[in-house]
This record gives structure tokens, C-alpha cells and sequence, in this order.
């Protein structure tokens, strides 16, 4: 339990950091479209919610041997953690912003942190699942459908608000 702890620990860090970071990699490159990918391409929040799942997708293949094979579970908590934190960023902006009639930045950032956080609390509790374990090959299918999802709408956004620029 103490190494489990210590790797989400560990990943939430990693998390943060690469999220916050990547933020910013698509112009730090020069636009280049293959980091467009896994980076937001703009300001939209459909583009910020790779923030939060291309990280743990990231962390997910990090987990050390010992450790998932005391906790088989965990990669598909995980990866259940990262696609719940990743919807929580649409629905924190679009309460609040909705509320308020705009945005303001420093929310924004608060979400992104709550959404990591929300995403590896979520894989703490449910890593010894094994109603989880059991159900890890819709857990995986969900996790590409959204790979595929974000390579496809970073070129081809649909055209409704989720994709907009606020």
C-alpha cells in the first residue's frame, strides 16, 4: 500500500507539472502538429482537457512491477481517474463561467488542479477494485476512443462550444 501511495503521490506531481508545462509546448515549438497532438493547440476547453489525460495516459505506462502487480487494478483506476478529471474540467468551467458570465484565470488554473487531483484520488480508491479489474478492457477501449477523439478534433473541431475559444 505504501509504494501505491507513493506512486499516485509521485504521478499527481508529475501530473501537475507536465499538465502545466504542456500548456504551453505547442507555441514553445512552433506549432509544430505533432506536439499539437498532446498539447493545447488553443484556448478552447475541449484543448485544455488534454492538460489533464495525456499526462496520466503518460504516467499510467510508469507503473513500477512490484507495484502493479500488487495492485492489478491500479492502471484502469488510473486510467478511470484520468478520464473522470479530464470531464471535470468542462463541468467545473461551464459552472462557473455559466454562473458568472465569464471566465476568470486563476479559477481556471484552480480547476486544472482539482481535476488532477480529483482524478488520482479517484485511482486511490478504487485501485484494490475488482469490479474495476474486471472491467479494465471498456476502461482501455474509453481510453483510446479519447485518444483518437483528441488527434481528430485538434484538427477537425466540431463546430459547438466545447471547441470554441471563450
Amino acid at each position: 500500500m505504501k509504494n501505491i501511495r507513493f506512486y499516485l503521490i509521485i504521478g499527481f506531481i508529475f501530473t501537475s507539472a507536465l499538465g502545466t508545462l504542456s500548456h504551453f509546448f505547442y507555441d514553445w515549438s512552433d506549432q509544430n502538429l505533432l506536439i499539437g497532438l498532446i498539447s493545447p493547440v488553443n484556448e478552447s476547453t475541449w484543448e485544455h482537457m488534454k492538460l489533464v489525460f495525456f499526462p496520466i495516459l503518460s504516467w499510467s505506462f510508469f507503473i513500477p512491477h512490484p507495484v502493479s502487480e500488487s495492485s492489478p487494478s491500479l492502471r484502469p483506476a488510473l486510467l478511470l481517474g484520468g478520464l473522470s478529471g479530464t470531464f471535470l474540467i468542462p463541468v467545473l468551467f461551464y459552472t462557473y463561467s455559466g454562473i458568472l458570465g465569464h471566465n476568470i484565470t486563476w479559477i481556471d488554473i484552480t480547476i486544472f488542479f482539482i481535476s488532477v487531483f480529483s482524478a488520482f484520488f479517484y485511482a486511490w480508491r478504487l485501485q484494490d477494485s475488482a469490479r474495476i479489474y474486471r472491467k479494465r478492457t471498456a476502461i482501455y477501449f474509453l481510453t483510446v476512443l479519447f485518444l483518437i477523439l483528441f488527434i481528430l478534433f485538434t484538427f477537425l473541431p466540431p463546430d459547438i462550444g466545447l471547441f470554441a475559444e471563450p
